[in-house]
């Protein structure tokens, strides 16, 4: 029998080398290169892969509908595309205690209590015990009597009880508890983590189950373990939120079967996860008076259009280099749009302090909110507040003109459903029809939106 050997293999790519060295030679990142031991027998875990195929047409190929089950969240259901699909296998990650196992407990409850489609459900827990689970579903007043326990980190044995019961809906809690005999790694290394999650996805698709992966996620905020784990996966979730606020967000960063960038919002209550239907009311704050460096803008999170206030603070600098800092907002972003508004408006915040920040805890990533952000700057250096009834939406160029943004039409009406009676628009964006109860102010440069704030 041929001897171990040693390879270093990287956490990021998953990629495998002979010898460690400081840089991953096939994705270039630093120190994420692991030493794991290779088994020097041959095994032949994947000779069920080895079935033969046949070249056909594309145009051939047979298609269907593709069969979602819904979970009864309508939030969850939003961000998974629509609910579970049958084959689909879905990595939900988050930080520890913000609610990923509450969320998948209330969904299973939600599936195997309709009378009209029955499910078979197995919940695999490699980290809690089946008495912890039982508590957790008792305090929340869930119905669990047809959900099947398994406390389990084995993954052997997950696979046996998997074919012998066929079940349609699976939860692995966590993926970096289990590990395979055939590996002599420890749990949660690059390589079983890696395997584990290919053979799962491998037995989730030939039998055409919904497999759920729960995932640890490091202090970055990225998913643990090796990142070719989100390429095998069909959908990846991240739960989001503070710890210390009752508010929780799942973001869709990969969907197959639906749209990225879909949000869904809850609050956490003592009965678990309730929905939010009315996110944007989430992230509005209601001032009594009108305040300086307040503006309301319209994002865009997959279908979804949010109001959201962004928050300005420009103050004199007492230091030798003035600070720019942002909360919920790209920082880099942030000193590009200051240099925009010094060389077209003639602001200059070169002797400020500038704080922004996103009411809520939203991270935004789109540039549909550059020119709130310059016109909440603005009402804080001039000291001269924004009518709170007025909504502001656009992206502002490095040559100072306002770009049109992606769905502006749902953004209006969003506002206008909300009460808002004022937006300063792209004038791209420009309704051809009249929304009523929304007076609509079209801009082309940054000069035109500062002074319609400013009148």
């Amino acid at each position: 029998m041929a001897k171990n050997k040693i390879a270093y293999n990287c956490s990021e790519c998953g990629g495998q080398s002979t010898k460690w060295q400081g840089q991953c030679p096939h994705c270039f990142a630093w120190n994420t290169l692991v030493e794991e031991i290779i088994e020097g027998k041959t095994n032949n875990r994947f000779s069920s892969l080895a079935q033969s195929s046949s070249l056909q047409k594309l145009s051939d190929v047979e298609t269907s509908e593709i069969d979602k089950r819904e979970t009864g969240i309508s939030e969850f259901d939003r961000v998974l595309g629509g609910g579970f699909v049958l084959g689909g296998v879905i990595l939900l990650g988050g930080d520890p205690g913000i609610g990923k196992s509450t969320i998948l407990i209330q969904a299973l409850s939600k599936i195997t209590s309709q009378p009209d489609r029955p499910c078979n459900v197995i919940y695999v827990s490699g980290e809690e015990s089946s008495q912890q689970i039982a508590m957790r579903a008792k305090r929340l007043e869930l119905e669990v009597s047809d959900i099947s326990m398994l406390s389990e980190i084995n993954l052997e044995k997950i696979i046996k009880n998997i074919d012998k019961h066929k079940p349609e809906v699976v939860v692995i809690d966590s993926i970096q508890t289990i590990y395979s005999e055939e590996l002599t790694s420890a749990p949660g290394s690059v390589t079983q983590v890696r395997e584990c999650a290919a053979q799962l996805t491998r037995i989730a698709k030939q039998n055409a189950i919904t497999m759920i992966l729960v995932g640890h996620v490091t202090k970055e905020g990225t998913l643990a373990g090796p990142r070719v784990l989100e390429h095998i996966v069909d959908t990846v979730l991240y739960f989001e939120g503070d710890t210390n606020s009752s508010f929780r967000m799942i973001r869709a960063a990969k969907n197959r079967f639906g749209a990225v960038n879909e949000l869904g919002v809850f609050a956490m209550t003592e009965k678990g996860l309730k929905e939010v239907t009315n996110p944007s009311a989430l992230f509005l704050s209601h001032h009594q008076d009108k305040v300086n460096g307040a503006c309301i803008t319209v994002t865009q999170e997959g279908s979804r259009p949010l109001l959201i206030e962004i928050q300005a603070l420009v103050d004199s600098t007492q230091a030798h280099a003035p600070k720019r800092l942002s909360v919920g907002l790209e920082n880099n972003r942030l000193a590009m749009l200051l240099a925009a508004l010094h060389k077209h408006a003639g602001i200059a915040c070169s002797d400020q302090d500038v704080f922004v920040n996103a009411v809520g805890g939203v991270k935004i990533t789109e540039p549909g909110v550059d020119l709130a952000i310059l016109c909440a700057v603005v009402s804080s250096y001039r000291n001269k507040p924004i009518d709170q009834k007025t909504v502001i939406f656009g992206e502002i160029g490095l040559a100072g003109e306002v770009r049109p943004v992606q769905r502006g039409q749902e953004r209006i009406k969003e506002a206008a459903k909300l009460g808002f009676t004022r937006a300063i628009i792209p004038k791209a964006n420009q309704a051809k029809q009249k929304i009523n109860g929304i007076e609509i102010y079209p801009v082309s440069t940054l000069n035109e939106a500062i002074k319609l704030i400013s009148d």
